[in-house]
């Protein structure tokens, strides 16, 4: 009997050593489950994490975590113009470059609006217009003699607010099939002729064309400007949002003139061998219709990170990037000893005209004009 009690009593023990062992497995195993839970909460914390990364980085128009400390360049040079030489600096300066591509106005407007309080550092332009803008609004610093000195005399200007990277040559882009060269005019003045009616096509919504009116201004005076522009109005050219569609027009056969800058017709070329399209410059020396049209950047006031930015602008007047504008882009280089590429004339063959450098920036009352004429 006692050995049946002790027998019953170990049973007893044993049993409730294995009830509390497994109470304790079903606690830890909850306590794992209540841990993976927390593992899995904290999943769409690092899904926020990432989201918020892919954010930061839409559209280019927002700094990045990547680009934190990055010089921030306000770009109206398109992405596929710029964007393999700038890569092409990052890699030689060991310098990160954020770049804000966008309509060169839109960025006008948004450093303007922001002032001292802006992020930009470098304002890189399509054109000398919306640089003057920038000037006059007191927002660019001003730049070392040296730096602006690398450029021919020509193309600089009193203020050392920005230098000039590159050029285009106004043009007029016609048919061959339809046009003979002895047709086309001899001055720019002449295309303001009946014969051109219904032919022609331009862009005064464009920068380029606003800048050549603030140039034409410069050289023929307002009167004589506006009565031109009030010609050409008359003979009903066909409008286009920019240059490139008028070389295209000209090939498809809608006009048989347009009114453009050199080096669209050398990159459509490019793209299209067969392309039915040729350029014309005025024969008379020095004529309006022969300008030469400018590209430049500029370093904000605002910049954090001036001396970065002055790196940027001494390489886009460096041998490589000079030799980069003018044989992947078409362009004229701005300082002396760059060859232009083969297919582009010279620019001493160019009977270009004499103008201030600073009327060309003079984009406010070319807009008032075109706004009048009933063109904007």
């Amino acid at each position: 009997m006692r050995a049946h009690k002790s027998l019953f009593v170990a049973a007893l023990a044993m049993s409730l050593l294995v009830a509390c062992g497994n109470a304790g497995d079903k606690g830890a195993d909850k306590g794992a489950d209540k841990g993976a839970a927390g593992d899995k909460k904290a999943e769409p914390a690092k899904a926020d994490a990432e989201k918020g990364d892919k954010g930061a980085k839409k559209d280019g128009t927002e700094a990045t975590k990547d680009a934190e400390g990055a010089l921030v360049v306000y770009s109206a040079r398109s992405k596929k113009l710029v964007g393999p030489l700038i890569e092409k600096f990052e890699k030689a300066s060991g310098v990160k470059v954020d770049v804000r591509y966008g309509d060169a106005t839109g960025l006008v407007t948004k450093m303007r609006t922001e002032g001292a309080q802006s992020d930009a550092d470098v304002f890189f332009a399509q054109d000398l217009g919306n640089l003057g803008t920038m000037r006059d609004s007191k927002l660019l610093t001003e730049l070392p003699q040296a730096l602006v000195d690398q450029t021919l005399e020509r193309y600089r200007e009193g203020s050392r607010n920005w230098v000039a990277t590159s050029g285009r040559v106004r043009v007029l882009v016609y048919s061959p099939e339809r046009v003979k060269p002895e047709e086309l005019p001899k001055t720019l003045k002449e295309l303001n002729d009946p014969k051109w009616k219904k032919r022609l096509g331009w862009a005064p919504r464009n920068g380029s064309f606003q800048v050549h009116v603030s140039g034409l201004r410069a050289i023929w005076g307002e009167e004589e400007t506006e009565a031109w522009l009030k010609g050409i109005k008359a003979l009903e050219p066909g409008e286009y949002p920019k240059n490139s569609p008028q070389v295209n027009a000209v090939d498809k056969g809608e006009i048989d003139v347009g009114w453009v800058n050199h080096y669209y017709l050398h990159k459509i070329k490019a793209a299209n061998p067969g392309l039915k399209a040729a350029n014309h410059s005025f024969a008379t020396d020095k004529d309006a219709g022969n300008l030469v049209m400018l590209s430049g950047a500029g370093i904000l006031k605002a910049s954090k990170r001036p001396e970065q930015a002055r790196k940027f602008i001494e390489f886009l007047l460096s041998e490589e990037a000079q030799n980069y504008f003018a044989q992947n882009v078409y362009e004229y280089p701005t300082r002396e000893g760059i060859a232009t590429h083969k297919d582009v004339p010279a620019l001493t063959t160019i009977k270009q005209p004499d103008v201030d450098q600073k009327a060309l920036t003079d984009l406010d009352a070319t807009r008032k004009l075109l706004q009048k004429l009933g063109l904007l």
